[in-house]
């Protein structure tokens, strides 16, 4: 069985290593890049292949903000998974390196992890680095040592240690858990930066079985509930999870591009910001619809795990509309 958890926070920002400058016509974030490697990947290896070819032709960078005047500068790292493999991935600039992973726990964040095990690499990058005076082959080559400017680039510790006290007993909710974690930081509610959404996948790998995501599709995963989602054909859409469409008069694609800020706020997205005042606000009817969004979570993970241990194979017709009725259920209790 494999699990894979992701929050996605604007603290990405922070990243603290040597930066590639160039400045690249048609650069692309790093979401293009994963949308594309899943779309384009069969495998974890395929999608790798994917995304350092796309980061090799466009670079990375670009604007996560509606802001026109703002181009962000930034390094990624992923961690891709399918049924029989992981790899992580980790950049500066054109330049990459990523370790398969075969057995433990591990986690991303926005420092560097990846030292001396590489598995594969951009094929220019260790006569780069010697050119710039940054390793000398006197030592064992360490990635994250080398594209390092200060000795933190190790120091995102958090979230493997809250991975690391699950020892071999990892199931969703204790992924969950590590999610909604804000005593160690992997969890963020702030001024300055928000966890913005969650996931929790789970990829049997046993192909009978389903692969099950719990999407949370509203920030702040100490305040959202996971909400399960399959693959299948003619699954159900959920509008009210999607954000609204201004075609052509969307400011993203009008030159000059956002002049205007327009309300992208899906329907579950104002409820959420609704309980989330009510919780600030008023903590006895806050915490009262919290208690009660949490048991549809609990009833919603143990229907999955009656999914994956059961003999019989899904039918899928049975999940066609399931992620849409969490999300129905869910917008009740809010209203």
């Amino acid at each position: 069985m494999g699990w894979w958890c992701l929050e996605r926070t604007l603290q990405g920002q922070g990243m603290k290593y040597r930066r590639w400058s160039t400045l690249l016509p048609h650069i692309m974030i790093q979401e293009a890049k994963l949308r594309l490697g899943l779309e384009r990947g069969a495998t974890a290896k395929e999608a790798l292949d994917v995304i350092v070819a796309l980061l090799e032709e466009h670079g990375q960078g670009g604007n996560y903000y509606e802001d026109g005047s703002s181009c962000h500068t930034f390094q990624s790292a992923f961690l891709i998974v399918d049924r029989n493999e992981a790899w992580i991935l980790e950049t500066s600039g054109k330049y990459w390196a990523a370790e398969k992973i075969t057995e433990g726990v591990k986690c991303i964040c926005n420092q560097l992890s990846l030292t001396t095990k590489i598995d594969a690499e951009h094929p220019e990058l260790r006569d780069y680095v010697k050119s710039q005076g940054w390793w000398n082959e006197e030592s064992d080559f360490n990635f994250s040592e080398v594209f390092s400017l200060t000795d933190d680039h190790l120091a995102c510790s958090s979230g493997r240690e809250s991975l690391e006290k699950q020892g071999g007993d990892v199931s969703a909710q204790a992924m969950i858990d590590v999610l909604r974690d804000k005593d160690s930081g992997v969890c963020v509610d702030s001024e300055s930066f928000l966890t913005t959404a969650s996931i929790v996948s789970v990829l049997p790998q046993d192909p009978s079985f389903p692969c099950i995501h719990y999407f949370t599709g509203t920030p702040d995963p100490s305040r959202s509930i996971f909400k399960p989602f399959i693959f299948v054909d003619d699954v159900k859409l959920v509008p009210k999870v999607q954000s609204p469409s201004f075609g052509n008069d969307d400011p993203a694609k009008k030159i000059p591009r956002f002049q205007e800020k327009p309300d992208r706020r899906h329907e579950l997205y104002k409820a959420h910001e609704w309980a989330r005042s009510l919780l600030e606000n008023d903590q006895d009817k806050g915490q009262k619809l919290m208690r009660i969004m949490l048991d549809l979570e609990r009833q919603g993970l143990e229907a999955m795990e009656d999914i994956l241990t059961r003999a019989e194979v899904l039918d899928p017709a049975e999940v066609v509309d399931l992620f849409y009725d969490c999300v129905d259920t869910e917008l009740k209790f809010f209203k």
